[in-house]
C-alpha cells in the first residue's frame, strides 16, 4: 500500500508540475529573430514593413506580399523591392497569424511608418539578450554561447531581395502591434 501511495504521489506531483510549468511558459524568439529587426520584442510572430505593404512571418523565414492582386509568400522579396533596406524600414511586430488576411487594417494603422528610418534594430543594441542571435556582431560575448559561429547560410546584407536565388536569410522584425 506504501508503494502504491508513492507512486500515485510521484504520479500526481509531476503532473501538477507540467501544468504549473505550462501556465509559466513564455514565448521567446530573440535568437531567431533578424538582426535587422526592431528591437524591444522577446517575442516576434511576423513583422510587416509599412514602406511596401509586406509581412515576414519570422519561424516559416517566409514574406507574403501580393503579386497581381493575390497573396504570394516566398524566402525572398521580389525584384521590384530589390533596393528596398531592411535595416533602414520601419517594421512592425504582430503577434497573430496570417495578417495579410487583415491587411486594410494594418494599412491604415502603421500608414504613418512609411517613411520613419530612425527605429532602434538589434544588430545595433547593446543589450546582451540580442547576444545570442548568432548573427549579431557581439555574439561571440553571449554567455549561452557553446561557441559555435557558424555562418548557417544567412547573408546579411540588408536588403530584402536576394539576387543570388538562394532566399535572404528571412528573419524580419516589427515594432508592435496593439
Amino acid at each position: 500500500m506504501n508503494k502504491k501511495f508513492i507512486v500515485i504521489f510521484f504520479l500526481l506531483s509531476a503532473l501538477a508540475f507540467n501544468q504549473l510549468s505550462a501556465q509559466f511558459s513564455l514565448n521567446v524568439n530573440i535568437g531567431t529573430q533578424h538582426v535587422w529587426g526592431p528591437t524591444g520584442y522577446d517575442y516576434a510572430e511576423n513583422y510587416y514593413f509599412p514602406e511596401i505593404g509586406a509581412y515576414y512571418n519570422v519561424a516559416d523565414q517566409q514574406y507574403t506580399y501580393q503579386e497581381n492582386n493575390r497573396w504570394v509568400t516566398t524566402r525572398s522579396l521580389p525584384y521590384r523591392y530589390q533596393n528596398y533596406d531592411l535595416y533602414n524600414g520601419y517594421k512592425v511586430v504582430i503577434n497573430h497569424p496570417r495578417p495579410y488576411l487583415h491587411d486594410n487594417e494594418y494599412r491604415s494603422r502603421y500608414a504613418q511608418y512609411r517613411d520613419v528610418h530612425n527605429q532602434p534594430i538589434i544588430r545595433d543594441s547593446r543589450d546582451n539578450k540580442y547576444f545570442e542571435n548568432k548573427d549579431h556582431p557581439m555574439h561571440n560575448q553571449w554567455k549561452g554561447n557553446n561557441h559555435d559561429n557558424r555562418n548557417n547560410g544567412h547573408d546579411n546584407n540588408g536588403k530584402g531581395y536576394d539576387k543570388g536565388g538562394n532566399g535572404n536569410d528571412g528573419h524580419s522584425n516589427s515594432e508592435h502591434d496593439n
